[in-house]
Parts: C-alpha cells; structure tokens; sequence
C-alpha cells in the first residue's frame, strides 16, 4: 500500500491565536526599525567619518546653487530651496535606510509646486510660501502614515515606465520653461503649458538679451566639463578619482565665476545690464509653526495626491535602484516613514516638498558615502551658506542658474535607448511612458502623474480581468538514460493497466514515455505537438482565479470544449422540443444519426493549476457551474483532474467544491454562497449526498487503482501511478501534469 497524503484541515482558530501570540515581538520589531540608525552607530568608525565628510561636502556643494535653482522653478524665493534642503539633509540619516540617498528640493516636485502656486496665487490672496508650506506639512502626513501603516506595497501598482513617463515629460517642461531665462527674455509667461512657452521662446527671440552669454557659455563649460573629464579618466585611470571631483566642481566654480563677472559689470551702474538673483535673507527667516487655513487647504487638496506620488515614487525608485548598485537593501517602509518625517518637520523652517535627488544621490554615492551620516555634513554645507555666504549671492545671474537647472534635468529624460528597449519588452507600456511625456508636455505635470498612473492600473486590471490561459498539447521526449532493465519486476512489459473497453487488466509499452506539455499553438514546437490522449482536454491557467475574470476564463474553456468535441446528449427531434439557447439541428427521422454525433466525446478535463496562487468563492462557484454545463454537454459526468495545487487553501477550496473526489457537484444547491437565498421551490440541483467510500485499492505493478462507489452502488476504478512519492487521498488531485493526464487518460465513457 502507497503512503496516503491528506492535509490538516485549516484552523482559522489556531492561526488567530499565534497571531495573537507574536504581537509583543512583532511591536518590538516595528518600533525598534523606526530608528535605523541604532543598528550602525554603534559601529560607527574614523574611516567611515573621512568618506562621509568628502561626499556630504562634496554634495552640499552642488545642493546650494541646485536649492536656488529650484525653488525659482517653484515660484518661491530662492533661499526656500536651502530650507528644504537643510531640513531634509539632516533628518534623513535618523530615519533612512540608504546610505547614498540625499534629500532635498528636486526638479519634478519643483514643477508641480510652481504650477500650483501660480494657479493659488493669480486666483486668491495667498502667497506662494504659504501654499508650500501648506503643502509639505499634508504631503508629510499622508506620506507618514503610509509608512507608519506599511503601505508601501501601493508603490509596486506604479511600473517604472510610468514613472519615467512623468519624470521625461517634467524634464522637458522645466528645461524648456528656463529658455526664456536663459536668454534674459521677460515677456514670455514661463507659468504656460510647455508647448506654449516653446513657441513664445521663438516668437520674443528677438528680444535677447546679454543674459545669453552667460547662459549658454555656462551650458558650454557644464558640458565640456562632464565630457572632458569622462574623457580623461578613461585614458588615464589613475587619475579617474581627481577627475571626478573635478567633474563635481563643475556647478560651484561656474556660479563663482559667473558671479564674480556680473560683480564686475555692475560697478558703476546703478541697474545690472543683466538679470541677477538680488539680495537672500540670512538665517532661518521663515522659521514658525505653520498656520492651517482650512480655505487654503481646500485649495491645494486637488493637488496633493500627485505631491504624496512624488514624494513616495521618486524617493523610493532612486533608493531602490542604489541599494542594486551599491548591494544592500532599503525598506521601502522606512523610506517613506523618513520622508514624511522630514516633510513635516521641513514646513516648521518654511521648506517646501523636498524627496530624494537623482543627481545628488549619484554625486553622494560616487564620492564615496559610508553612512546616512554623510546628509548631517551636506547640510552643514548649507547652513554656512545661509548664515555667511548669502550676500555673494546677490550677484549670481538668473541665466547663470537656468543653465544649471537645465543641465541638471537634462539626465532625467529617458534616451533612445531605453525606448527602443522598452519596445521590445512591452509595447503598451511605451504607450504608458509616450502618453505620460505628453500629457505633462502639453498640459501639467499633475495631469501627466495622473494619465501615468491611471494606464498602469487600467492595464494590470485588464491582465487580471483578462488573463492567458493555454490549451495543451504533449510532445515525447527520449529518455537519456535507460530507465528499464529486463529484471526489474517493474519494468514496462509488466506493469498492469485498465483497459477501457472491458475493464480487464492488459498492458502497455508506452506506460513511461516521458511527455512535456507545451500549448498546442507553439510558435517554434507546433510541428511536434501531439493531442492529448482521447477525449483529454488539458487547460493551463496563468492566473489565479477570482472574480474578475473567473467568468471570462469559464466562457473560453467552454466555448473550446464545445468547438472541439460533439455532444453527447440527445439531439431534440422537433422545434418544440428543442431549447431556446441549444444551436444543434435537428435529430434527422427521429433519431440520431452518424453524422449527428460524428466527432470525439469528452472524458477528462485536466486542469494545470501551478499559476494558480488565489482560488475564491466565486471562482470556485464558476468552476462547479462549468462543470454542470459540460456535463449537460456530454450527456454524462465528465471526470475533472487537478495538477500541481500550490497550497493547502486552495486544494481546500476545491474539496469544498466537491471535487476532490468528483463524488457529485458540491453543495446541494450547486452554489457556495448563494447571493439569493435559496428555497425549497426554487430550483434545485441533484442532491450529492451519497457519501463516497474513498479508498486505496490494490496494486499492480506501480498502478495504484482507487475504487469507490458512485451513486448508483457501481465500482469505478482510478488507476494511480506511484513514482516513490506519497499519494493524495483525494483521487483526482496529481502531484504534477503527468500524473494527472495519466489518469485521465483511462477515464471510460459511461456505458447508455
């Protein structure tokens, strides 16, 4: 006799109860992993101090002229964008799980903010570091109690094309708003959608000004640069780590340089001949606990969604994609537990929305960070530049920083490459990342998140609703060894078979031909593709089943079913007989005739349930309303076999169904749980309730025949196939496709 195998039932009970249990440990756990920086500082070490000093020096440098940049994107005063850098710089290494990542304002979150101050402000009496503010304080919030309820598995619904999408689309926006800029151009409203501060560049061109010298030579140098260094560290590598540095210096000395020229041009002038920065407060000057204007709040709320979706998406992509690079692990979590943190706490300074820093994190990363502990020297970076350096900031020229905002956003934008690599991969989702750029491009950048985002969603609904599924076919495979040996008691001419003709014993030389089973369509096999055993349909489900698209994947199994196999049940003879949906002609004199039934009957259904990681109530409800169709199609029962169950749930789910044992249609009313209550007349189903006596019969060879009774008292035998491993005390449930197709393929149409 073969070990039986039968599951434990699920204990709801015992289950609640361990979990009950681990609650103490599990709010260890969760209030410990709110401070990671408890794990290293402990280990924290001189040589890990020099690395972080060099990089967060390295990156407050580039965050100073960045920060002024960037808050002239969102329409606030530049010394906003030191604020929010400050304040984010030093909170995150208290919370953060990255050691590279740095905080502070950034180009997307920038465009999104101006946009909505000048909607706010044209429209009402409220200024635009109010509405900031504003902004940061409720962007933290939302964004803090989705880290502190561990949602951050909302971010896994937004793919990376989509992300992309809006981040190429914003990219462009912004470097084609600071041309106006860059040119010194004043009647060119930079607030307009991007297409029309396009065209109006081109219109007012004409009216250029000295700016442009200064713009476009700082674009030059920026790029001479970059290029020039790579250049060199190439030919020689052991000067790669100065020529680095050199490249990071980049942005500072050309705001020097800059400054000082327009320093100089300006004596003797009581206007500078171009557009300069002018004075920037010192100190904390916006320092105060932020006043909530409920009229404000609900001004801002429309845009608050696509703030909390920058803040989350933008921060954890780039701290994903480091932790790959540099080989450690963020919790994403914790990654948004640290930037509401420093969201909240940043509006208390007057900072405004600030996420993590592409550019920095990869300046930050590449001069060698250690720790979160590098932020805490960028940010002291900042603080000096607040309190010493903001009156050299007079005289830096607007262009001047339009050339680093564009230079700066210009490695945000998706290249060729990457949309001819995401062509290839998935279509649709350079749908997804083209109708994103052009959204943001043409309209807002909060209107591009939106279109990005809402695709995503609609496209994995639609997988879910409308999931592939496979009808398989079977090609042999030569086995590489020889699996036999004439003295092996077991070998293939002595294994013991039911025939399905008369029920006596035979045998088979086939018996351990070694099939895979692919779809019978196969791009490259379909030549070697052989049908099922006779009357055997085997489908493949790459989806779980559940209610969204149970129904669907029931319709195309029955409509194959019905396109490839002939009915069994008696064709009508007469109009009136005939029913309203039944299609089939007519019984010809009566009776029905060769070419009526001419085709192959249905026996088995084997099912491949190895993608099938969710079954329901309703798609088990489905199956068992299949199954009484096909039977009604047939004329009998057809047996149903299940292969390669993932879990306990759901081979549990099917027993409840009834078809463990294929001992009758589940529940007696042939519902699980009925949305109508059912009544004694109402319509009924044949009552299941002959109890099968499931048992293990004899063994021949390695056939194992399981025998019970059907509702009629009559023996039918399952033979079942033992390969060493123990076998399901269900019948009908297989360890894999093989076992189960083998069994269905002794399934014997019932006698009439």
């Amino acid at each position: 006799m073969p070990l039986v195998l039968d599951y434990e039932p699920i204990s709801y009970k015992n289950e609640f109860k361990k979990s009950i249990g681990n609650i103490p440990t599990y709010l260890k756990k969760y209030f410990s992993n709110l401070l990671p920086i408890v794990y290293w500082i402990h280990r924290y070490n001189f040589t890990w101090l020099i690395s972080d000093v060099i990089a967060g020096v390295t990156v407050g440098i580039v965050a100073v002229p960045q920060g002024m940049g960037y808050a002239k994107i969102a329409n606030l005063p530049p010394q906003y964008g030191l604020y929010s850098s400050f304040v984010g710089l030093c909170l995150y290494c208290f919370f953060g799980t990255s050691k590279d990542i740095s905080i502070g304002p950034t180009a997307v979150m920038s465009l999104l903010v101006g946009q909505t101050v000048a909607r706010i402000t044209t429209a009402t009496e409220y200024t635009g570091p109010q509405v900031a503010v504003i902004l940061a304080l409720f962007g933290g919030f939302i964004t803090l109690f989705m880290g502190l309820a561990r949602l951050g598995i909302l971010v896994d619904f937004i793919p990376g094309p989509a992300i992309a999408g809006f981040m190429t689309g914003s990219s462009i926006t912004i470097s084609v708003g600071q041309w106006p800029k860059l040119f010194g151009m004043t009647s060119v409203n930079t607030h307009d959608s991007a297409y029309l501060v396009f065209g109006n560049f081109f219109k007012y061109l004409p009216e250029t000004k000295l700016d442009a010298a200064f713009g476009i030579l700082g674009l030059v140098w920026l790029y001479s640069v970059r290029w020039g260094t790579g250049y060199l560290g190439k030919q020689y590598p052991r000067w790669e780590k100065t020529l680095f540095f050199v490249n990071i210096m980049r942005n500072g000395v050309l705001v020097i340089v800059g400054t000082l020229i327009a320093f100089l041009i300006h004596i003797g002038k009581e206007t500078s001949p171009i557009s300069i920065l002018k004075s920037v407060p010192s100190g904390f000057t916006a320092m105060d606990v932020p006043s909530i204007d409920v009229h404000l709040l609900s001004q801002v709320s429309s845009t608050l969604p696509s703030v909390v979706i920058i803040l989350v998406l933008e921060h954890v992509a780039i701290a994903k994609s480091f932790g790959r690079i540099n080989n450690y692990k963020i919790d994403s979590d914790q990654e948004i537990i640290a930037i509401g943190a420093a969201n909240i706490i940043g509006s208390f300074f007057g900072a405004y929305p600030n996420t993590g820093s592409f550019s920095r994190t990869a300046i930050n990363a590449r001069s060698g960070s250690r720790t979160p502990f590098s932020g805490i020297f960028s940010a002291l970076v900042v603080l000096l530049c607040l309190y010493a350096l903001t009156p050299a900031f007079y005289y830096i020229p607007d262009a001047i920083l339009s050339a680093v905002i564009i230079h700066a956003v210009a490695d945000l934008v998706s290249g060729p490459s990457f949309l001819r690599q995401l062509y290839h991969v998935n279509p649709f989702e350079l749908f997804t990342f083209m109708a994103a750029v052009l959204v943001t491009f043409f309209t807002s950048v909060e209107y591009g998140i939106y279109v990005s985002v809402g695709l995503s969603i609609i496209v994995m609904l639609l997988r879910i609703a409308r999931p592939r599924y496979a009808v398989l076919g079977r090609i042999p495979v030569q086995p590489t060894t020889n699996y036999y040996s004439p003295d092996d008691p077991h070998n293939e001419k002595g294994f013991a078979v039911f025939s399905k003709e008369d029920d006596s014993m035979t045998t088979t030389e086939d018996l351990h031909t070694q099939w895979i089973y692919v779809k019978q369509d196969h791009q490259m096999l379909h030549h070697l593709i052989q049908e099922p055993p006779t009357g055997v349909v085997i489908f493949r489900l790459d989806e779980s089943l559940t209610y969204p698209n149970a129904s669907f994947i029931s319709d195309k199994m029955m409509q194959y079913i019905e396109d490839k196999f002939y009915s069994g049940s008696p064709a009508p003879t007469s109009k009136g007989e005939r029913a309203w949906n039944d299609k089939r002609p007519l019984a010809k004199n009566n009776t029905v005739t060769n070419e009526d039934t001419m085709g192959e009957c249905i026996l088995a259904i084997v099912l491949d349930c190895s993608a099938i990681n969710h079954l329901d109530s309703t798609g088990v409800q489905t199956l068992l309303d299949l199954k009484l169709s096909i039977n009604r199609f047939a004329g009998y029962e057809v047996e149903w076999h299940f292969a390669s169950l993932a879990t306990a749930a759901i081979r549990n789910a099917l027993i409840t169904g009834g078809f463990g044992s294929q001992a009758g249609r589940g529940p007696r009313t042939g519902e699980l749980l009925p949305v109508v209550p059912v009544y004694r007349d109402g319509p009924q189903c044949v009552d299941p309730s002959s109890a099968v006596d499931l048992s293990i019969g004899d063994t021949h060879g390695s056939v194992k025949s399981v025998s019970f009774k059907d509702e009629e008292g009559k023996i039918e035998y399952y033979p079942r196939f033992e390969r060493g491993l123990p076998v399901d005390r269900y019948p009908f449930f297989h360890w894999d496709l093989e076992d189960a197709v083998r069994a269905a393929s002794y399934t014997k149409k019932p006698s009439a």
